[in-house]
């Protein structure tokens, strides 16, 4: 798998990763998330890419305290040949030259496979609790 940064050409095959992954949710435009991302550290969208084919995703930021990681996705007919490892890989590398001591990432509750493989990666369960409000509908 090649890894490189999001191209606009690549929007319709990352919402149907998403959608396939179940990442999208009925409260987020996938479209809209692409477009704000765009504006914010572009060269941190990356998508893997297995020939000519969209394999996987992921929209990394760094607010100059923690990292965070988004839609982190690999289709399902490519999941267990380390291509989320390979993602995580490089968002942290990426991190990691800007000065990024940390990575924050949420993984809903239910989503133990999720969980597990995060954990194989070295992170851990912080005692928080996630909060949020919109601030603009999608």
């Amino acid at each position: 798998m090649h890894i490189r940064p999001y191209q606009e050409s690549d929007e319709t095959f990352v919402i149907a990763l998403w959608q396939e992954c179940e990442l999208t949710r009925p409260w987020n435009n996938p479209k809209s998330d692409i477009n704000r991302k765009l504006t914010t550290q572009p060269e941190l969208f990356l998508v893997g890419m297995e020939g000519d084919k969209l394999v996987a995703t992921a929209m990394i930021g760094f607010d100059g305290n923690r990292g965070w990681v988004h839609y982190l996705g690999v289709l399902p007919t490519h999941q267990g040949l380390a291509y989320g490892r390979a993602m995580m890989d490089e968002a942290e590398r990426l991190l990691i030259a800007r000065g990024c001591p940390k990575i924050n990432l949420q993984v809903r509750s239910t989503n133990a496979a999720v969980i597990v493989f995060y954990q194989t990666l070295g992170y851990e369960i912080d005692e928080v609790i996630s909060m949020g409000k919109r601030l603009i509908p999608d």
